[in-house]
């Protein structure tokens, strides 16, 4: 029966259990079990040649190759699944984001053609308007000036557009997006 064992030295003092083996081998040591002292004298170990150094060095790499080899295959399939399983919970996550992009894109499309109808309309109705003027009630000579005006008040109007919103008028992506797509 085994009641304890210390290690110490050669010279008595005691060895941590915390020692590394490799260590503990490289000078003599006594060991005590159960009372009884044992003298441990480990072989001498010799130093390696740079040659075979250099040799030992080559198989580790080898045998760190042969290793990746025969593990990389698996490795790569657990990855996978992992990845896999994180893009389905990102495309979960993902769903309800893009069906309310396309309510949104949709309420967009409707209004900017419900805009352009509109303008169309008003543009429609100012034509007519400056036609029925000009022919029916008074003459050129007196509507050419009033549409002079017209058309530098929509210059301004569409300059003043730009200096506020730093965009080209139409808005790009509103006026021509429904355009493209007829």
């Amino acid at each position: 029966m085994l009641y304890g064992v210390t290690l110490s030295s050669a010279d008595g003092s005691k060895v941590s259990d915390a020692t590394l083996m490799e260590v503990l081998l490289r000078n003599d040591f006594k060991l005590l079990i159960n009372s009884t002292a044992y003298s441990v004298s480990p072989p001498v170990k010799d130093k390696l040649s740079s040659e075979h150094a250099t040799e030992m060095e080559d198989v580790k790499s080898l045998i760190h190759r042969l290793f990746v080899a025969l593990h990389l295959e698996d490795h790569q399939i657990r990855k996978e699944r992992e990845l896999l399983q994180k893009l389905d919970h990102l495309k979960e996550q993902l769903m309800p984001l893009e069906q309310m992009k396309a309510k949104i894109m949709d309420s967009a499309d409707a209004k900017t053609s419900r805009l352009l109808w509109v303008g169309l309309a008003l543009m429609s109705t100012q034509g007519g308007a400056l036609a029925w003027l000009t022919w029916w009630v008074y003459s050129w000579d007196i509507m050419e000036p009033v549409t002079y005006f017209i058309t530098y008040g929509s210059a301004m109007a569409f300059y003043a557009y730009f200096v506020l919103t730093k965009q080209v008028s139409p808005p790009p992506g509103s006026v021509w997006s429904i355009v493209k797509k007829n």
